[in-house]
């Protein structure tokens, strides 16, 4: 009797225990803590490209200079039906908002515009002269990394001594030092005076560019097996990378130096060389690595500004890369020109960043996302 009267009152217990398993069992599977941050950091990224549409828009049109009368010159520019055709042909007769989105939907479909100068297209041409400033980019990222971070790490374990004031002394010059008067001068002295690097340009005149793969005409030219291709277009690349250079070097190096400074004076560092390691350990296992995470962002942004900033050194090398491309866009006021180089350059960082937010976790495992 007694099992039968506590039966009833156990099957709703069993029946909501069940209910809650069932519930459990179809509740959505949680994102991998790793995919999570990067479907956000994509979603950031989306954020910040369309802020730069609208910066770039904004910037670009309040420009208190006419685009029509550059593109018509003075003698069309003073007939008003010329100019109303031509507003209207460019759609600068709309309102601005009506212009934006017009700007928006056509950047939906790939289209960067059309040069008001050439009347090409501007995404066209961009592909034609980016690849040559990422392979000047690439060219003094490297350099700057390789000798900055060395020189920073040398100048702090060799705090206030000969070589430590000296190389913080070349730093500060490298910094200081206007990169165009650098770039006249280092053309003038190593091709002019003493002829040890090719003129200007990436190719020697009389050399057929390789086959075009990425752009890049050293990695082009590997790929074709064309090893005398590949030796001209890297001695054409040293002299303007180097140049290029000088600034990052200068900036990672005295940054690399407060960093590793700031972490011989931590409790691990100091545990590490009483446990009696060897020096090359200590230095780069323990200091080094905990010192670069803050350096990889100053990287990353120098890469971006050593594309965007490059206008004066690509026009004193005959380079032509992105930076030229932007000054001539400048200089007639090619508005498609102008943002279509300004939404390139906002990518180019906001890509950077977010390839340098996952690195972090890589570097240091205190920021690693597990």
């Amino acid at each position: 009797m007694a099992e039968a009267t506590t039966a009833p009152h156990d099957a709703p217990a069993a029946s909501a225990s069940g209910e809650a398993d069932a519930a459990q069992r179809i509740k959505p599977p949680k994102l991998h803590p790793l995919l999570r941050f990067i479907l956000i950091r994509i979603g950031i990224s989306i954020i910040l490209i369309w802020g730069v549409t609208v910066v770039t828009f904004l910037l670009t049109n309040l420009v208190p200079t006419d685009p029509v009368a550059a593109i018509l010159g003075d003698r069309a520019a003073a007939d008003p039906e010329i100019v109303a055709q031509t507003r209207e042909k460019l759609g600068l007769d709309q309102p601005l908002l009506v212009q934006y989105f017009t700007y928006l939907g056509n950047l939906l479909q790939g289209d960067l515009g059309v040069s008001n100068q050439t009347r090409t297209p501007v995404l066209a041409s961009i592909g034609q002269v980016f690849p040559a400033s990422i392979e000047l980019g690439i060219g003094a990222i490297l350099i700057s990394v390789l000798l900055g971070l060395l020189l920073g790490l040398l100048s702090a374990l060799k705090q206030n001594s000969i070589v430590d004031h000296a190389i913080r002394t070349l730093s500060l010059i490298g910094i200081s030092a206007p990169t165009f008067w650098i770039a006249a001068v280092a053309y003038f002295v190593f091709f002019f005076k003493l002829r040890v690097v090719p003129g200007a340009g990436r190719l020697d005149p009389w050399i057929t560019p390789p086959p075009k793969v990425t752009g890049l005409y050293t990695v082009d030219s590997l790929l074709a097996g064309q090893m005398a291709t590949f030796a001209n277009a890297l001695g054409h690349l040293v002299l303007p990378s180097c140049v290029l250079a000088l600034f990052t070097i200068g900036l990672l190096t005295r940054f690399s130096r407060s960093s590793v400074l700031d972490i011989i004076r931590l409790d691990y560092v100091t545990a590490a060389k009483a446990k009696g390691l060897p020096a090359r350990t200590v230095v780069f296992k323990y200091i080094f690595r905990g010192a670069l995470v803050p350096v990889i962002t100053v990287v990353g942004l120098a890469f971006g500004s050593l594309l965007s900033g490059a206008v004066l050194t690509e026009t004193v090398f005959a380079w032509n890369g992105l930076g030229q491309y932007a000054y001539r866009g400048a200089t007639t006021l090619d508005l498609p020109v102008i943002m279509g180089v300004g939404l390139v350059i906002g990518v180019v960082y906001i890509l950077v960043n977010f390839i340098v937010d996952l690195i972090y976790g890589f570097v240091d495992p205190r920021v690693r996302v597990r």
